[in-house]
């Protein structure tokens, strides 16, 4: 590649616009792009009730309940959802919402209604991500489909989820793509033994404190332990940062999920 000093000893060049037959031209050379496949923002909303909560009367949780339910499923034909309990699982969390969607404002309004509500007077956002979908840039050969998977999220796939944000050293970013590639094919190798484990990366680079958001779904959390300890010992594993707190989170309708919050 030339630089701007070899171009002013070659002459001095100007830019111009083309005109419209030369714009024709030139895009009937080039080849038709494939259409362009929409990213997914999404969500990991995370709330904890107060005590307070278990002090009101049957009816009046009975109703501040259906509210909550109502204005949650009214954005079942915007946002993609899944409710989950980590009621008994954790002691700072009741139940997590994962919303996929292809706008933020969607998220903001919903969040507002939801906090408006009589339950929600009663709620706290204990922990929450934001992430987006991407493709990575690294490549799983025996898997090639994966690197569209990871455009769109099909989520709730199994009765238990395992989240936790991801963040790489800065010494990560540093080695050679090739290194890097290299060693995550070993962690690829690792995560094709257990076929019962769906993993699902979604991006925050810029736009939440993590850099990553792994969500893992299977209904063997058996499969999911092994797999992580497993993980431990690979060569990639040395370059992480941080990966807390992990949520272990269980499926059920979001009218379940209030009714065990006693």
């Amino acid at each position: 590649m030339s630089t701007e000093h070899e171009q002013a000893g070659a002459g001095r060049h100007t830019l111009r616009l083309a005109d419209k037959a030369e714009r024709g031209a030139e895009q009937a050379e080039q080849p038709e792009k494939a259409p362009k496949i929409s990213r997914q923002f999404v969500t990991f909303t995370f709330y904890k009730a107060r005590p307070e909560w278990r002090m009101l009367d049957a009816q009046a949780k009975l109703d501040a309940k259906r509210e909550f339910v109502e204005v949650f499923e009214s954005y079942r034909s915007t946002l993609l959802m899944h409710c989950y309990s980590i009621v008994g699982l954790r002691s700072n969390v009741d139940f997590m919402l994962w919303r996929i969607g292809y706008g933020l404002d969607p998220f903001q309004e919903m969040s507002a209604r939801l906090n408006g509500t009589q339950l929600g007077r009663y709620l706290e956002v204990s922990q929450s991500f934001l992430s987006m979908t991407k493709r990575s840039m690294y490549i799983d050969k025996d898997n090639p489909e994966h690197v569209e998977d990871r455009l769109h999220i099909v989520p709730g796939q199994s009765k238990y989820l395992f989240v936790y944000p991801f963040v790489k050293t800065r010494e990560w970013y540093g080695l050679p793509v090739e290194q890097r590639q290299e060693m995550m094919d070993e962690h690829i190798r690792v995560g094709s033994k257990y076929r019962s484990v769906k993993l699902h990366t979604t991006y925050s680079f810029g736009l939440d404190d993590q850099e990553f958001v792994v969500a893992f779904e299977t209904d063997q959390p058996s499969d999911f332990l092994d797999l992580v300890q497993e993980l431990r010992e690979s060569k990639a594993s040395r370059y992480t940062l941080r990966d807390t707190p992990m949520f272990t989170c269980r499926q059920l309708q979001l009218a379940e999920c209030l009714d065990e919050l006693g």
